[in-house]
């Protein structure tokens, strides 16, 4: 199985990087790592229960009135720029794409074409087998663009990023990393290390990485009230990625994003009760908050700062249409009115969406775009803008 692998890669790296390894560097091996990582392997991710052997659900496999809907905000956008392409990040089983183009056509909304960015060949080829029957319509790309025009989306792609984690204790800020145990610290010097290594690997033993911390100038963007110890995590990935696609948007003239995600405003991120931060890990249905062991064959995930979101895409140029819940938003693209005439099951799980103690709060919407959009439907009620 691809983990025992994976283990030895990132065991050699942390040798070789001094016997330290930054965990957003741990975590971008243990998610993307070609052919080994979580996303780059073939395992099941995405379904409504773990009999089908995914690991979590996300909204477009619940229902297609979340596709549908978003499509009501999307056509808007592309009327509003004037440009008829959309792009995806991060398209998963490809669900959402299949959702958005059939709702789009079914509007009359012109799309010359959808492309995909998405990092994950073994996704990707999933999403092809999918959407082959939309023809050249639907393209991939490997990176974004120096130039982008059109409407941009991604469901659950910020919290995928890597981050950063820091760790006060005794008054103290440390960034946490990883280290081998001293069991397996000359895991590159011996064959008989990496027949070790795979044994714990393919047990689950709890030996191989352990958490090391460093001193470290980072902080939070905010103060953490209090002295008390605190783990958290801060997204340099986030924000570079944030500020790339806005430069690209802008250089293409026009533009818009939305983006959907779990997340909070720095102002409830970084609350002094929050101690441990948001990191955790989706495996089989079930969470845990262990990223260093089953390394490869789970996701690991982090809350997103929506007011980092905010602030980048403001530095770079663009305004931000708008910040709410994912229940408001879809609400405000009209799923009530698509559920009136659903059946049954579907307004169940349509209702999973936007439900507070389900999807619905967890979940936020951010919407940003170049100058001149017109106010964005999914805004017109509910915008938390000014918590941001």
């Amino acid at each position: 199985m691809a983990h025992f692998s994976l283990t030895q890669l990132i065991a050699q790296e942390v040798n070789t990087t001094g016997g330290w390894l930054p965990f957003d560097r741990f975590m971008h091996l243990a998610l993307y790592a070609p052919g080994l990582g979580y996303y780059a392997h073939d395992s099941a991710k995405f379904g409504v229960l773990p009999q089908s052997g995914s690991d979590f659900v996300t909204a477009p496999e619940l229902s297609p009135l979340f596709g549908r809907a978003l499509a009501v905000q999307v056509a808007q956008s592309l009327w509003s720029t004037g440009t008829d392409t959309v792009w995806e990040f991060g398209a998963g089983s490809g669900a959402l794409a299949e959702q958005l183009i059939n709702a789009l056509d079914a509007q009359g909304t012109a799309l010359s074409r959808y492309t995909i960015v998405d990092v994950s060949g073994a996704l990707r080829a999933r999403q092809q087998q999918r959407l082959a029957h939309f023809g050249d319509r639907v393209q991939w790309a490997d990176r974004l663009p120096d130039a982008l025009r059109g409407v941009v989306v991604g469901n659950e792609v910020l919290d995928a990023m890597p981050v950063k984690l820091l760790a006060r204790s005794k008054g103290e800020w440390f960034e946490r990393g990883v280290k081998t145990s001293e069991r397996f610290g000359l895991l590159a010097q011996s064959a008989q290390a990496h027949e070790a290594i795979n044994h714990e690997a393919k047990n689950r033993v709890e030996a191989v990485f352990e958490w090391s911390d460093r001193p470290t100038p980072l902080r939070p963007p905010i103060d953490v009230p209090g002295a008390h110890d605190v783990v958290t995590e801060i997204h340099p990935q986030q924000t570079a990625f944030i500020s790339t696609l806005a430069q690209a948007l802008g250089r293409g003239g026009t533009g818009a994003a939305f983006l959907i995600d779990y997340g909070f405003p720095e102002a409830e991120y970084w609350l002094p009760e929050r101690t441990q931060g948001t990191l955790v890990c989706h495996q089989a249905h079930r969470m845990d908050d262990n990223p260093l062991v089953s390394v490869g064959d789970k996701d690991i995930t982090a809350h997103v700062d929506f007011t980092g979101v905010a602030l980048a895409a403001q530095n770079a140029g663009l305004d931000v249409l708008g910040y709410t819940s994912q229940g408001r938003f879809l609400i405000n693209c009209g799923m009530a009115q698509m559920m009136e005439a659903a059946d049954l099951p579907m307004r169940a799980n349509a209702m999973k969406l936007l439900a507070e103690h389900e999807m619905g709060e967890l979940f936020k919407v951010i919407g940003l775009a170049t100058p001149g959009h017109a106010p964005a439907l999914g805004f017109a009620a509910g915008d938390r803008t000014h918590r941001l």
